[in-house]
């Protein structure tokens, strides 16, 4: 896998594949209508744009496709952490979480924070980060757990 800063030209794709991602596998941990809040229709493709440029993520790239991507803020907070549902379980995501705690480091970042799903949480967990708060968000309606976890780096 090859592993990319972000271009503009990625938003839509990058995008669909949130809303993909999260209508395929976030159905594993939460039900139909908070799938639907967490992501839903239609899609808001130029508020995905201004978030993109706010905080431009690292992309992975398998055979010419997007298969996942991560964001790294300067304070060290991972804001997004996706993988195409059809990467999923291939080293994608670790490959990037690799490349972003390799940039932390070498910005002198001290501690990254993440909000994980419940789908999310193992994954943190696997890669050293311990679980601070459980949190009940509202979105659209519905209550999402998440989890605010964080790692010394």
């Amino acid at each position: 896998m090859d592993i990319r800063p972000y271009q503009a030209s990625d938003a839509n794709v990058l995008t669909e594949l949130f809303y993909n991602t999260i209508h395929a596998v976030g159905i594993e941990h939460y039900t139909k209508a908070q799938v639907d809040a967490w992501a839903p229709l239609p899609i808001d493709y130029p508020k995905w744009h201004q978030r993109f440029d706010a905080c431009p993520p690292w992309i992975g790239i398998i055979d010419d496709n997007i298969a996942g991507f991560i964001t790294l803020a300067d304070d060290g907070y991972i804001d997004l952490a996706y993988t195409d549902s059809r990467y999923q379980r291939r080293g994608v995501a670790t490959a990037l979480y690799k490349h972003i705690e390799a940039l932390a480091i070498a910005q002198e970042i001290k501690t990254l924070t993440v909000n994980a799903s419940y789908f999310a949480k193992p994954f943190f967990v696997k890669h050293g980060f311990t679980v601070l708060t459980k949190n009940d968000n509202i979105r659209n309606g519905k209550v999402l757990v998440n989890f605010t976890m964080t790692k010394a780096l």
